[in-house]
This record gives C-alpha cells, structure tokens and sequence, in this order.
C-alpha cells in the first residue's frame, strides 16, 4: 500500500512538474506572438480557452462513476497535492482579484481580510482537521449526524437537514462571488456582455466537475493553483522590476510605501484637488436635500428629465445627447422607495468622495476618535469572522477527507498555508505597485493625454472604473476617479505597461481562481443535496450509480441557477465573500467545535444553536445590505455600527450560547457518543 503511495506520489510530480514546465514556454510562445503584431484580442482569447481546455482534459480523463471517487477522490490524495487543491479551493476571486484591490482602496483596513484568511487555517489545523479526517464520511452534514445521531442508523435527520440548509446556503453565496469574477473577467477580455460572461463561465465549471466529481475537482485545482500563483508572481515581479528595479519586492516595498504616504500627504493640501472634493460636498448636500423633499422632488426630478428629452427630441438634436438623457431616464428610480434608496447611496458615493484619499499605512483614519473607535471595532470583528469562517466553510472541510490518514491531513493543511501566503504576502506588494503607478502617471495628466488602457477599462459593463473632469481643469485629479477595487488585479499589467501577454496570463490566473473554488463549493452543494438529502431522506436503498447520477443532476441544476441570480448583479464581490463566511461561521463553529471538544452537546442544542445563529447573521445581513433593502424597503439599525459583513459577530456568539443552554436543559446523549467522541480525540 506505502509502495504504491509512493509511485503515486512520484507520477504526479512528473505531470505536473511536465505542466508547469509547458505553462511556461507557452507563456513565451504567447510573448512571441504578440512581439510579431498578432492582435491582442486573439491573445486573450487563446489563454482563456486553451486553459479551459486543459482542465476540460483534465476532468475528462478523471471521470468516474464509484461512490468514493466521486465523493472523496477515493482518500488516496497526498498531502503536497491536496495541500495545493486546498490552496485553489480557498484562493478564490475574492483573494486573486478582490484582495490587491480591497488593500489598494482601503490601505490598513485591508490586512483584516489578510489576517483573517491565514489565521483561520491555524485554527483549521488545531481544532477541526485530524478530527474530520479521523471519523470520514463524506459530507459535513454527514458528520454532525452522526455526532448528534446518538447511534440511529442514518444519524440525527434534523440535524442533517439544517447542517445542509446552512452548507447549501453560504456555500451557493460564495458560488455566486465565484461566477461574477467569472464573468467580470470574460466581459473585459473577450468583450462579451456581462450575463454572457456569467454563462461562459458555467461552462468553465461544469466542465471541472460534472463528469468526475471530486477526483476530477482535485486534480484540475492542483493545476489552477499551479496557474494562478505563477500569473500573480509574474505580475508583481515584472511590474517592480520594470519600474523600481526590485527583484523581490515583496520584502523591499517599504521604500514605495513612504513614496505613497508622500503623495497622499500632498494630495490632501493640493487647491485642485480641494476644489474638485467641495464639488463632491456640494453634491451630497443637494442630494439630502431631494430626499428631505421627497415625494416632490422626485416628481420634479421626473418631469425635468421628461421635458429634456421631449425638447431634445423635438429639435432633433444629437443621436449621442438624446441616448444619453434616454439612458439617464431609463437609470431614474422607478418609485419614492427606489428614489430614497438610490439618492442615498449616491449621496454616500459622494460624501466618501469629498474627503481625502485613505491613507494606505495609517490605521483606523477617521475625522473623529467615535468614527475611528467604530472603525477599529469593525477591523477586529472581521478579521474574527473571517477566521471562524475559515474553519467553517463546507468546501474546505470536505478537502479533509481525501488524504490517506490522519498525518496526511495535518500535512496537507500546512502546505496548504504556505501556498496560500505565496499569494499573501504578494498582494500588499501589488497593491503598492498599482497605486503608486497611478500618483506618478495617470493624477495630473490633461485628459486629453489618458492613456490607452483608460479607455478600455472605461468601456466595461458593469463599470469598474470611471473618470471625468469635475472640476473642469482639464487635469486629472486623484478624487476624480471612480475604482473598482476588483478591476485593479485585472488591469494591473496594463496600467504598468506591461505586455498584453502578461494581461491575458492575469486573466487566465483569475479564471483559475475563480473555478478553482466555484468547482469546490458547487460540488459541495450537489453532494450534499444528493447524499445527505437524496439519500438519507428520501431514498436509503439507492444504488452507488443513481446517487452518483443523482449528484450530477443537482450539480447541473445548481450551476444554473447560481447563474442567474449572479446575472442579477448582487453585489460586489469581496462582500459576498465576505457574507460567505459569516453565514459559514455562525452556523457551523460553535457546533462543529461543541462536538468535537464538550460531549453533553446534544442533538437539539445543535439544531437549536445552528438555527439561531445561522438566523441571526442572515437577518443582520437582510435589513442592512443595500442588496436586500433595495429589494424588500426593510431597513433595520447596525448594531454598535457593526457592518453586515461581519454579521458572524453576533451569530457566532449566539449559536454557542444556545447550544450550551438547550443542551444543558436536554437529557444526555447516549453513551455511544461518549465513545465516539473519546475516539476522535484519542492519540
């Protein structure tokens, strides 16, 4: 078995090592095209689709139909490699694209996502991994019945049914995070539609997974991890090089950072740029004053545009001026409720906008000590969250039980951290990279001299990024520009002057992230509606072959639906994620660690615990999300200003309180559980 292992382990270095070795003169070749004038566009073209193409192979050749592979990959998978899948599992849009750029527009602030992310796998590795690995099963839902079963066949269904319930629920929102980064990426280099962009990427996906479940996942993200790290270390390396002749910038950046902190010091007292954010306070004030006026205003505001468009149209003025004020009328709110709702984000767009630019190297900058005292609050509550949500999340849980032991897992867990900070520690680097390419060449330029990549990042649908001459100078002022944060990874190579080959290989690294975890968490979703729900509830004699079949219909009929609601535009995507996690912590930490270490926890002070969290992170998110206000016009308070993403600050703590206090006033488990338990932790 050790031998065989072992020749296992050997083969694998060789393809692998063989594909990185082909990734890289495939590179070259690409840089050989476009040295001899082949159009950009076909570039861009060729890296998504021969990429796509090679994990297509890849989940052909893995295709399975037994129970085990499909499900597990057959627990044979060693540490270094399912290290490496975690790694692609857990690297999703939000760390490839969201996270340079959250760090990029919030400076400090950001490092929570950086904390949060990395502690969470030391509590993965301490307080969950060996003792998964050590009990099987297929499925987290599969584990806490068993736990809370008290030794029925089949386990505790309530529990089942809720533990699926909360994996389904933030593993579907994180999916939805996944496809619109997804999508974000093929509408700008293919220069297709949005929903369009959605749908190419359901193909990408279901060409992962459908076929061969787990074992094909698995082997698909060993190769997106080796091909998003190399596009993300590529990047930053060329782009230090080309400018600062830095070799290894992610530890000598510190003297760009003072560079930084120079710029947005002269910034703050520059006269442009004061005039340009008074016009953003002016803004805001004429925005509060049309909603203290509602319902008038928007009546009025109605028939002005109406009476425009009408005179427009009426002296057959410009086709470009009619379409403009068209598209503003058709962009007015539909009713008072919509018109309260869109003023006021706008005029919080343009309050943000009249203050100076965050400062990248200060903590916690605020005007007042309340504002900068709620602002370390919330630092603090999400660097919590997300680090429960880590060790929560269903689709990285799962990964635990494809090893061939116990050692394995806790091996694989740390090659899992050290491929994740390859990325980590190189993301600050580029986020100082990028922004200190536009103090020195985009602020101050005449507007007639934008460069060339402005124009095109312009043209995205949904916009990422705008700029116009507010103050009519003609000069580009720093407030004068709308970002996207999750534009910056993508357009990086192009804002350095990179070649265009290094923009299609940053896509192809996005796309990678992107699926890589999309795979994970869609085949989490239809494993767990097809075993835990399919055949636990509905049909125990099931062959291996119908669940299996069972599990590609559920995988088909998720991917579908994930995309259109992600067709919807729900949010942006670092937020998703974001809710992602606190839904993944409030439900499942405090029961997943409640089994494991205090064996009075009992069935129904999990399903008590795991509802009462679960409900209290979704209604905090419901009534505070502008998403779910827009739609429903129920607005609620943030608690001690709490923002909902870091909704796991309330739901965590509540789902512990209630599983101990109904589990205490509940009888015992019987002593089944007491031996399971002293087995998990044994040795």
């Amino acid at each position: 078995m050790a031998d065989a292992q072992s020749r296992f382990r050997r083969r694998l270095l060789l393809y692998y090592g063989l594909f990185t070795l082909g990734l890289f003169g495939f590179i070259g070749m690409m840089g050989l095209l476009e040295h001899s004038n082949a159009d950009a566009l076909w570039l861009g073209y060729v890296f998504l689709f021969v990429t796509i193409a090679i994990y297509a192979c890849i989940g052909l050749i893995c295709r399975t139909s037994d129970l085990n592979e499909y499900y597990v990959a057959g627990r044979r998978v060693p540490a270094l490699f399912n290290g490496m899948a975690i790694a692609a599992d857990w690297m999703s849009a939000a760390s490839f694209i969201g996270l340079a750029g959250i760090l990029f527009a919030s400076g400090y602030e950001g490092l929570a996502y950086v904390m949060g992310w990395t502690g969470g796998y030391c509590l993965v590795a301490f307080l969950l991994a060996p003792y998964l690995r050590k009990y099987g099963g297929y499925t987290i839902p599969d584990f806490l019945a068993a736990r809370y079963g008290n030794g029925k066949p089949g386990g505790n269904l309530p529990v089942r049914a809720i533990a699926v319930l909360a994996a389904s629920l933030c593993s579907f929102v994180y999916l939805v995070a996944q496809i619109q980064g997804v999508g974000l990426i093929v509408t700008r280099f293919i220069g297709v539609e949005f929903a369009v962009g959605v749908f190419f990427g359901l193909a990408g996906i279901l060409v992962c997974s459908f076929l061969g479940g787990m074992r094909a996942v698995t082997w698909t993200q060993v190769a997106q991890y080796i091909m998003l790290i190399v596009a993300f270390l590529l990047t930053v390396s060329m782009i230090a090089w080309k400018h600062h002749r830095e070799a290894l910038p992610q530890v000598s950046y510190g003297s760009l950072l003072g560079q930084i902190e120079q710029a947005e010091k002269r910034l703050e007292h520059d006269p442009a740029e004061r005039q340009v954010r008074e016009l953003f306070r002016q803004q805001a004030v004429m925005l509060q004053e049309r909603i203290a006026r509602l319902p008038q205003s928007f009546d009025e505001e109605r028939r002005v545009l109406d009476d425009r468009l009408q005179e427009l149209r009426t002296r057959n003025a410009p086709l470009r001026e009619i379409k403009s004020v068209e598209r503003e009328r058709l962009a007015f709110p539909v009713d008072i409720a919509d018109a309260q709702q869109q003023w006021s984000q706008m005029r919080e767009e343009a309050l943000a906008r009249s203050h100076a630019a965050t400062p990248s190297t200060e903590p916690y900058p605020a005007a007042s000590e309340a504002e900068r005292k709620t602002k370390r609050l919330n630092f603090v509550l999400l660097v919590f969250c997300l680090m429960l949500g880590t060790a929560s999340l269903p689709h990285i849980l799962t990964r635990l039980y494809t090893t061939p032991s116990v050692r394995e897992t806790r091996n694989s867990v740390a090659w899992a951290v050290f491929f994740i900070a390859l990325l980590y520690v190189s993301a600050p680097t580029l986020a100082a990279l990028v922004k200190a390419e536009f103090f020195q060449h985009l602020v101050g330029t005449p507007f007639a001299e934008l460069p060339q990549w402005v124009v095109q990042w312009r043209k995205v649908d949904p916009p990422v990024f705008g700029i116009r001459d507010v103050n009519g100078d003609g000069i580009v002022q720093w407030a004068e520009i709308l970002i996207q944060p999750d534009m910056i990874v993508l357009a990086a190579p192009e804002i350095a002057g990179l070649p265009y080959v290094i923009s299609g290989l940053v896509a192809a690294g996005a796309l990678a992230a992107a699926l890589s975890t999309a795979d994970g968490l869609l085949l989490t979703i239809a494993n767990a509606l097809s075993h835990d729900v399919y055949y636990h509830m509905i049909d125990r004699q099931a062959s291996h072959q119908r669940r299996v079949t069972t599990a590609k219909i559920v995988l088909l009929a998720v991917a579908l639906f994930a995309s259109y609601v992600t067709s919807l535009r729900p949010g942006n995507i670092l937020f998703l994620v974001g809710a992602a996690f606190s839904l993944a912590a409030s439900s499942f930490f405090p029961v997943l660690v409640l089994a494991i270490f205090w064996r009075r926890t009992t069935a129904a002070g999990a399903v008590a615990g795991m509802a009462t969290g679960l409900g209290v992170a979704m209604y905090y998110i419901f009534v505070n999300y502008p998403f779910f206000t827009k739609m429903t016009g129920i607005f609620g308070n943030r608690w001690f200003g709490v923002d909902p993403i870091a909704s796991g600050a309330f739901g965590v703590p509540a789902g512990f309180a209630v599983a101990i206090l109904v589990s205490l006033v509940t009888p015992r488990n019987a002593p089944v559980i007491d031996r399971l338990v002293n087995y998990l932790r044994k040795g």
